[in-house]
């Protein structure tokens, strides 16, 4: 038995689904020895991560459309777990490749958009198409709102995964997703620092975002 299926094992995750996501782990490690998918280096540290991802599980619904992906995580072992289909947004050009492996790999309903999120989220076909969005360990909360609810359906959620959280940046979230359409409707402290945060997307953003490429993260909406 790998070191981290009998992590992940430890950590709860059902027999079903060990194989798959400790398959998925060992991948991401072995490429991540060759260019840089993720700062955990081995089991011990990626472990962690996955099972981080798996803790927004039941707030997913597809599609499902995770921007800044990286290795993959949260949307991969979201992916594996349920079922749903995800698009992939991850402008490096080896990272998305890397995806797109991995969407093959694990049989997996969904595709990898390499672009910008400012640029893909003005293309009609993924405006306002998405169920669910995700960006995890992706800049400031109002950032990821810019960045993410553009692509979000009317009654569809943008489900965030934070640490720390002053009150600076909650109301700056608070009132940068009634700009874009949405509204904080809950959050959900997790162990230490971690919390879950749920924002619901109530109306169409309006055009102008998110801004161009490299604006929403050097002037963050309300911040």
């Amino acid at each position: 038995m790998s070191e981290l299926r009998s992590l992940l094992e430890a950590g709860g995750v059902e027999p079903a689904f060990l194989d798959s996501l400790a398959r998925y782990g060992e991948l991401v490690l072995e490429t991540n020895s060759k260019f840089n998918l993720t700062g955990a280096k081995n089991a011990a540290e990626l472990a962690p991560h996955i099972l981080d991802s798996l803790s927004i599980r039941d707030r997913i619904a597809g599609p499902l459309i995770d921007i800044g992906s990286g290795g993959g995580l949260p949307a991969l072992p979201l992916a594996i777990v349920t079922g749903v289909e995800v698009t992939l947004v991850e402008t490096t050009l080896k990272k998305a490749r890397f995806l797109e492996e991995m969407l093959e790999a694990f049989g997996l309903r969904g595709e990898v958009i390499a672009l910008r999120a400012e640029v893909a989220a003005h293309n009609g076909r993924l405006r306002e198409h998405f169920r669910t969005g995700t960006a995890r360990a992706v800049s400031s909360a109002p950032t990821v709102a810019e960045l993410v609810l553009p692509f979000i359906e009317i009654g569809g959620t943008l489900v965030l995964q934070r640490g720390t959280m002053d009150d600076r940046e909650r109301n700056a979230l608070n009132d940068a997703a009634l700009m874009l359409g949405g509204r904080v409707s809950e959050e959900v402290p997790l162990t230490g620092e971690r919390r879950i945060v749920i924002v619901e997307k109530t109306q169409p953003t309006q055009s102008k975002y998110p801004r161009r490429v490299g604006i929403p993260e050097k002037r963050p909406l309300c911040y």
